[in-house]
């Protein structure tokens, strides 16, 4: 098992699949307890429907364009890059959520994506000098077959939670969308 902590802990059992999220920097109201972030998994999924819910910060994501190519550091991280296989995944306007199988360290997975997707992004929306994402990620290795398939409705069902489909299937940046 690897550890290694920045300001959050970060466990990543061999063989264990890991829910990843991450979010734009300067989304996180400071209303939003940010200890409650690292907590249980139901304080976890009540301050992200907050956040869903926050109406101040960046909305990058809702650029179609930024969002396509943070959608291809995903896809290019899976293949050719090899450090994970992607499960489950979705691109909400200011954050992101994946469930992959990982195969590198934690560290080098969320660098990739995050280095690669900010620089593209803030190209295309003229920004330089300024950070894209919060500096740290959120993760959780899952346990049993059961939180497995737990997570990946929560990830495929998080449009709807915050409002913005009527239908998982309907928001075009997630692997329900796919299906």
């Amino acid at each position: 098992m690897t550890y290694y902590e920045r300001h959050l802990p970060h466990w990543q059992p061999e063989g264990a699949a890991i829910f990843l999220t991450w979010r734009l920097h300067g989304s996180i109201p400071r209303s939003v307890n940010a200890l409650s972030l690292v907590g249980a998994e139901y304080e976890f999924a009540a301050s992200d429907h907050e956040l869903d819910q926050a109406l101040t910060g960046p909305r990058w994501l809702q650029d179609e364009r930024v969002a396509q190519c943070v959608l291809n550091a995903v896809r290019y991280g899976e293949r050719p890059l090899g450090l994970y296989e992607l499960r489950a995944w979705v691109l909400m306007i200011n954050h992101v959520h994946l469930l992959i199988y990982p195969q590198a360290k934690l560290s080098r997975i969320t660098k990739a994506i995050k280095n690669f997707s900010a620089r593209q992004a803030n190209a295309i929306l003229g920004r330089t000098g300024e950070p894209f994402w919060q500096d740290e990620s959120y993760d959780h290795w899952v346990r049993s077959s059961e939180e497995l398939e737990k997570i990946v409705r929560y990830i495929e069902e998080n449009p709807m939670s915050a409002g913005l489909v009527e239908r998982a299937e309907s928001w075009r940046w997630s692997s329900a969308f796919s299906k």
